[in-house]
């Protein structure tokens, strides 16, 4: 090739690159320890296309979701399933939650699947997307693909108290 072409074909190369970036929506993210279980790839390869009005999104990472410009729905399966947690628990559409509000000042929380194998985590911006709209878009995968561990919400008084020592 010629030295001029070469250099055209430089030139026409390095000024797609910016227009090229511009369009990239990838959303870069981390794998669970627990990515690459069958039924996270169940799950994803059925993930809605959006969620509480924001569009889903590519991300870099396997077993992993993302709704929103900018994203403010990240989704992660491959988790290990929690153990019993003093966060508060919620069930919605026959899947229970865990909620960690530790975020809230920031408009910020979790919803992670409790009683489900592999667990999955949801990270929401409160401003973009309710946890009900993600509770119903995911339910049905979850309940679909996401094996029952038998572990199940409850409530403290459906608990047995601790005796106390007679005195």
């Amino acid at each position: 090739m010629p030295r001029s072409s070469r250099a055209l074909a430089l030139l026409a190369v390095v000024a797609l690159v910016p227009g090229l970036a511009g369009c990239a929506t990838t959303v870069a993210m981390e794998p669970a320890k627990l990515a690459n279980d069958p039924a996270c790839a169940a799950v994803i390869s059925r993930l809605p296309q959006s969620i509480s009005g924001q569009e889903r999104r590519w991300t870099d990472a396997q077993a992993t979701g993302a709704w929103g410009n900018p994203a403010s729905i990240l989704l992660t399966c491959g988790l290990e399933p929690p153990a019993p947690s003093t966060l508060p628990c919620r069930s919605f559409d026959g899947v229970d939650w865990l909620v960690d509000e530790s975020q809230a000042a920031d408009n910020r929380f979790t919803l992670t699947t409790f009683g489900r194998s592999p667990a999955l985590q949801v990270y929401l911006d409160r401003d973009a997307a309710g946890s009900g709209d993600v509770a119903q878009a995911l339910g049905l995968l979850i309940r679909e693909y996401l094996e029952p561990t038998g572990s199940t919400c409850t409530a403290a008084s459906d608990t047995t108290p601790t005796p106390t020592p007679a005195p």
